[in-house]
């Protein structure tokens, strides 16, 4: 039997071994992974670290332990992911939400749009988010995938949210007749032969949530193209992107006819999103 001082040393140098981790992030991982066994929070692991782990709570650690060591992600071994402030039930049906996609929140928060409409919800991340933080807003979230749908609709009770409404739609396939004040969306945006998708966490993640053509622009062009049609005038359209995409992303909204185009950058100074306004 082990310590929780010398778990958490022994499996932090295993994951640095396995996954090529630096000592941060596998310390992270690894008390991240033990507090979820033991159901306790960082401070009292820090408190009782010369505490022994019982056999039950090592057996259930070593098996969590031993996925992550096969580089399935802890978001998945653990159930959920925090975003924009808030615990998100997440499942190998969703995409794990990131920190980056945060900015296609605060910019959707910016506008004041009480009518907005996310395209491929997934767990409801970008949805949930929004409507969390503006009650008075309606948020329509929508996901071809009924697996994701079901994960966000678990997301909104366990968040008690009333004002959204989960659809299960090919994009704007199932909203004829709806308009928005805003759309956001992070789609697919992977080229289909970009060697990342067999790095990280990305060979556990669907994979229809990730890559879209041979560019992968195929599912940003589909929105691009129909969004006019489920924008009230004036509104806006806002989209997440690769790192590299900005500009022909900026391409497309303008060429569809789409004014005050412009991109957005992440904390990193990387241009992230990318939005226009359809003319009033």
């Amino acid at each position: 039997m082990h310590s929780i001082l010398s778990l958490l040393s022994h499996s932090k140098t295993a994951l640095e071994a396995a996954l090529g981790l630096d000592p941060a992030t596998a310390r992270s991982e690894a008390r991240s992974l033990l507090q979820a066994v033991l159901q306790v929070d960082r401070a009292w692991l820090i408190a009782h670290d010369r505490e022994v782990v019982a056999p039950e709570h090592q057996a259930r650690f070593d098996a969590g332990l031993a996925r992550r060591l096969a580089g399935e992600p802890l978001a998945y071994i653990l159930g959920e992911r925090e975003f924009f402030g808030l615990d998100f039930k997440v499942t190998p049906a969703t995409l794990i939400p990131r920190a980056d996609t945060e900015l296609l929140v605060e910019l959707a928060l910016q506008r004041q749009s009480t009518s907005v409409l996310d395209l491929g919800t997934g767990s409801g991340a970008v949805a949930l988010s929004i409507a969390h933080a503006r009650p008075d807003a309606l948020v329509t979230a929508v996901d071809a995938s009924a697996a994701a749908l079901a994960v966000a609709r678990e997301n909104a009770v366990r968040l008690g949210l009333l004002n959204v409404a989960l659809v299960e739609s090919d994009w704007f396939a199932a909203l004829a007749g709806r308009t928005y004040d805003l759309i956001v969306s992070n789609p697919p945006y992977i080229a289909a032969d970009d060697p990342h998708l067999v790095q990280g966490d990305l060979p556990f993640e669907p994979a229809s949530a990730l890559a879209s053509g041979a560019d992968g622009l195929d599912d940003i062009r589909r929105i691009v193209a129909a969004a006019p049609d489920y924008l009230r005038a004036g509104g806006e359209l806002l989209l997440e992107h690769g790192y590299d995409q900005a500009d022909r992303v900026r391409s497309l909204l303008e060429q569809r006819g789409f004014g005050e185009v412009r991109s957005f950058r992440d904390l990193a100074g990387i241009e992230r999103v990318t939005g226009g306004r359809w003319p009033a």
